[in-house]
């Protein structure tokens, strides 16, 4: 059987049986939240799980053997369960819009490979995705822009918004797939697509547009300004209501200072909260945002920088500038989520050393991430502890349509959820280019445009 992710464990039994039954449901508290035994023996198809998340996860097994083996199925026993809880993909839809029913299709094939945590990137200085009751004026400026890089009319990609009823439909079809929406709204940097609309909470309030290049903008929310809180509660009670799961991710990363330095509101905040430097600012912004999240039952996600000026202790930390973020978050007693950008775990990287590879930045191999191990070597038990999991993301600045979503996702999505679910003693990458040849037929089956370079297939494309 060419399983992937790869199972713990797999027996195997002789002779072929086709299914004379309806899958028979038995529980059984021995398994973990996710975990199952599934047997198929004499024409029976027998699921053992603790949970419905388990029940799923063997369903999708069965569903992968079928796919392989047709209606003659192998007589065996799976015995499985993930190795992380935390597995998981970002997309960032603020960049580029993705419709809705691109992301239904996009969750399907997360939870082919067990994956259950999508982060959706919702804002950034390109574009405001969120529609919020009574605040149409956020994306009614901050999401449409221009990209200096194209001549001609705005793509469709450039513009679009999420109401409520497509968040529902996200939310709730994820949820039927066992796999939780973590939404971010990036503060207090990233954030031109917000003061388009809004520059009054900028340091110096004059107007700007959504950026239409990319990188990082000087323009940032304004740390002394109390109005800004008030805003992010607004915000962030609509976002607690309409999202249900646990996470709100809250950015942190990449906000330059030279605003808070030339600023009089910023620069009374250091003063009266008695803060050191503007690094300390941020740390005390981010914790103010993590105690607004934590009012609404949500705990904080932030990119590892929220570390540097100091981070409200049930913080999680997500490690992407390297794993020295995930290794510092861990010690300090945090929850942690690899997803370095060394590893092979940003899909919008080369995904070889080639002229002809798509992608932008850096190089992220099927290879590298099928060997990315996200517990660091360097960490007690106890901090081993802390590695919730790990997560792929997928940045759209030059990823302007699905198909490309998926050509950039496959095969190495497809490495990295077995890097996030199978036991690292029963990884091979030679098995699992094997098992890879095989998986293809299911990707064809759901008509994903994947990279067939990731095959070894050295065609122009498909």
């Amino acid at each position: 059987m060419n399983l992937i992710p790869l199972p713990q464990n797999v027996e195997v039994f002789p002779g072929l049986a086709a299914l004379a039954a309806p899958v028979q449901d038995v529980h059984n508290p021995a398994f973990g939240p996710e975990g199952y035994r599934l047997t198929l023996r004499d024409g029976t198809a027998v699921v053992e799980s603790s949970s419905p998340a388990g029940a799923f996860y063997a369903r999708q097994t069965l569903g992968q053997i079928t796919d392989e083996h047709g209606t003659q199925l192998p007589q065996c026993q799976i015995t499985d369960s993930p190795r992380f809880p935390w597995r998981g993909v970002m997309l960032d839809c603020s960049r580029n819009y993705f419709s809705t029913e691109f992301l239904l299709h996009f969750l399907d094939l997360m939870a082919l490979h067990k994956l259950n945590r999508f982060h959706w990137h919702l804002t950034d200085d390109q574009a405001w995705r969120l529609e919020i009751p009574g605040m149409p004026e956020i994306t009614g400026s901050g999401s449409h822009r221009v990209d200096l890089r194209i001549e001609g009319p705005p793509e469709p990609a450039f513009q679009g918004t999420y109401s409520a009823d497509d968040v529902r439909r996200v939310v709730e079809h994820a949820a039927s797939l066992h796999i939780t929406v973590v939404p971010e709204i990036e503060t207090p940097g990233h954030v031109r697509a917000l003061l388009a609309s809004h520059p009054e909470l900028a340091c110096r309030g004059k107007p700007v547009d959504v950026a239409p290049t990319y990188g990082v903008h000087d323009e940032v929310l304004c740390a002394g300004n109390d109005e800004v809180f008030t805003y992010l509660g607004k915000v962030y009670d609509y976002v607690a209501a309409l999202f249900p799961g646990s996470w709100v991710h809250a950015g942190g990363d990449e906000c330059p200072k030279v605003r808070w330095k030339d600023c009089p509101r910023c620069q009374k905040r250091m003063a009266d909260e008695g803060l050191a430097d503007e690094e300390a600012l941020q740390g005390w912004f981010m914790k103010r945002v993590a105690g607004m999240l934590a009012d609404r039952g949500k705990t904080m996600v932030g990119w590892d920088e929220i570390l540097e000026g100091g981070c409200s202790p049930d913080s999680v930390i997500m490690s992407w500038r390297g794993i020295e973020g995930g290794v510092a978050g861990a010690k300090a007693g945090h929850g942690v989520v690899m997803a370095p950008q060394t590893e092979g775990c940003y899909l919008d990287h080369k995904a070889e050393n080639s002229p002809r590879s798509a992608g932008r930045l850096g190089i992220a191999t099927l290879e590298t991430g099928y060997g990315f191990d996200p517990v660091p070597p360097n960490l007690t038990s106890a901090e081993a502890a802390r590695i919730l999991g790990a997560q792929a993301n997928l940045w759209t600045e030059a990823v302007y349509w699905g198909d490309q979503v998926e050509f950039m996702a496959f095969p190495r999505l497809c490495a990295l959820a077995e890097t996030f679910w199978t036991p690292l003693e029963r990884k091979d990458i030679t098995g699992f280019r094997k098992r890879l040849a095989v998986h293809r037929d299911r990707l064809d089956a759901r008509s994903v445009a994947y990279n067939p370079r990731g095959f070894g297939v050295r065609s122009a494309g498909r």
